[in-house]
């Protein structure tokens, strides 16, 4: 009876170190984008989509995916947004829980009905968000992005030079994680998946 119960004993004990273990790697896996240690606060902002105004902090209790572009871009933004889409619907259910959300840096061109369309390209959940320059100016600069006119041709011909950077927010409205431009689907599925378990 007494070897039966170390054993037992044992085995728990093993079995509870495994668990630990295992807790122990999950802690230590490292997210593909950069992690912001400690989260700092998402700053707020109002912009407006083609169906009312809208602010960040409305999604409160969902991850966002913050991204800056513009209609015109031919490269980045396309791509970006694609493969935000394609990493909601790696989570499927779950993708229920992320909310896209595309903000011009072009409001010149891009109204936010122009916006607005142009996200729900990509996805009929994503939303698209425009407002006057000031504005779009001052929610650039709290994320740290950068945008500028380059190659004018004429007033309505011209690109955009800017920060081709993601924004990861958390449910509890922390900016957690930068991906850079050009993160996978893949990559970015990961890391949704290990944010939730943390």
């Amino acid at each position: 009876m007494k070897i039966f119960a170390l054993s037992l004993a044992g085995i728990l004990l093993l079995g509870l170190a495994g668990f630990g273990g295992y807790q122990a790697v999950q802690a230590n896996q490292k997210f593909t984008g950069t992690e912001l240690i400690p989260p700092r606060p998402a700053a707020d902002f109002t912009l407006s989509s083609d169906r009312g105004d809208v602010r960040l902090s409305d999604f409160r209790g969902k991850t966002v995916l913050l991204f800056f572009g513009y209609t015109h871009c031919t490269d980045v933004c396309p791509l970006t947004l694609a493969n935000m889409a394609q990493a909601v619907r790696n989570l499927g259910a779950g993708g229920a829980g992320i909310q896209v959300i595309f903000v011009t840096v072009d409001p010149g061109r891009d109204t936010p009905a122009v916006a607005g369309q142009y996200a729900r390209s990509f996805s009929p959940a994503f939303i698209g968000l425009s407002g006057d320059a000031g504005a779009i100016s001052a929610a650039a600069r709290d994320y740290g992005i950068y945008y500028a006119k380059t190659d004018i041709q004429s007033p309505t011909v011209y690109s955009v030079s800017h920060t081709s950077d993601v924004i990861v927010i958390d449910p509890q409205g922390r900016w957690r994680l930068l991906w850079p431009g050009g993160a996978s689907p893949a990559e970015m599925t990961r890391d949704l998946q290990l944010l939730e378990r943390r």
